[in-house]
């Protein structure tokens, strides 16, 4: 399956692009993609446990499988002061 994942601020950096087309085994999960990534952009291993995650523009939780056609943003922290 395909899915679309988005890039965010400082995962935008550390991916070195807004976004990318990503083939998936089917069944793949919220969190497989994230462990995923993390494994592919070491920016994104330095966070304890996944960010929260937005699957269509809806926020879901990890254990959610995802769908051929899915756009999958991962949503870095912020500073603010």
């Amino acid at each position: 399956m395909r899915v679309r994942v988005l890039y965010f601020a400082s995962f935008r950096d550390a991916a070195g692009r807004p976004e990318e087309d990503r083939e998936l085994p089917p069944g793949t999960r919220v969190c497989d993609l994230w462990e995923i990534l993390s494994r592919e952009f070491s920016a994104f291993s330095r966070f304890p446990r996944m960010p929260p995650a937005a699957v269509n523009r809806l926020y879901q939780p990890g254990h959610v499988p995802l769908e051929d056609g899915d756009e999958v943003a991962y949503l870095p922290p912020v500073a603010g002061g």
